[in-house]
C-alpha cells in the first residue's frame, strides 16, 4: 500500500463511510487536532518519567486513536446497511472516563494544595503537559462547535474535558516527581 494517494490533490478527504468533504471541514479540524494532541502525548512518554505514567500515556494515546475514529464517522455513516456498527472496536465511554478520574485522584493525593494559578514551564517535560492540555482544550471546543453542528457521542467532550485536567495535575505531578518548583502567578499590584 502505497502512503500517497493523490485522492486529496484537490483539498478534499474521506471520512469514514466515503463522504468527502474539504479539507478545512469541522469535523477534520476536530479529529486533526486530536491527532496533534497524541503526538505531544507522545513527547511527554518520550520523556525521563516514571514507568507507570508512561504506561498511562499509552493507553492515552490509543484511546486518542479510538476518538479520533469516532469523530472520522458521521453520524448518518455510524452504521451499516447489515445493521452493524461501523467501528467495530470499543468507544470512549464512561470507563474511558473513569479511567481518567482515577489517574487524576491518585496523583491528586500526592499533590501539595494549590494556593495561585501555575505558569507553565520549569521543566520540559513539564512544559510538554501545558502545550498538549491547551491543544487538548482547543480539540474540545472544536469537538463542542461540531456537536452544535451534528451530534456526535457525548462521551468524547467528557473525555477531551477530563483529559485536560489530567495532563494539568499531570504537569503537576511531574514537577514534584522531577523536584521542580512550580511557577507561582503572581501579578503584580498597581
Amino acid at each position: 500500500m502505497k502512503i500517497y494517494t493523490k485522492t486529496g490533490d484537490a483539498g478534499t478527504t474521506a471520512l469514514f463511510g466515503g463522504t468527502r468533504v474539504k479539507k478545512y471541514n469541522l469535523r477534520i479540524d476536530s479529529y486533526g487536532t486530536v491527532d496533534e494532541l497524541n503526538s505531544y502525548i507522545g513527547l511527554i512518554k518520550d520523556q525521563e518519567i516514571s514507568t507507570y505514567i508512561k504506561e498511562s500515556l499509552l493507553n492515552i494515546q490509543n484511546e486518542l486513536f479510538t476518538l479520533g475514529a469516532m469523530l472520522a464517522t458521521p453520524p448518518e455513516k455510524e452504521t451499516l446497511k447489515s445493521g452493524k456498527e461501523r467501528l467495530n472496536i470499543p468507544k470512549i465511554d464512561e470507563a474511558s472516563i473513569l479511567f481518567l478520574e482515577n489517574e487524576i485522584d491518585k496523583m491528586d493525593t500526592e499533590l501539595p494544595q494549590m494556593t495561585h494559578f501555575i505558569l507553565p514551564g520549569g521543566h520540559q517535560a513539564v512544559s510538554f503537559c501545558h502545550v498538549a492540555r491547551c491543544v487538548c482544550r482547543r480539540a474540545e471546543r472544536l469537538s463542542v462547535e461540531l456537536n452544535d453542528e451534528e451530534n456526535i457521542n457525548n462521551d468524547i467532550l467528557k473525555y477531551l474535558n477530563r483529559l485536560s485536567d489530567y495532563l494539568f495535575v499531570l504537569a503537576r505531578k511531574l514537577s514534584k516527581d522531577l523536584q521542580v518548583d512550580e511557577i507561582k502567578w503572581i501579578p503584580t499590584k498597581n
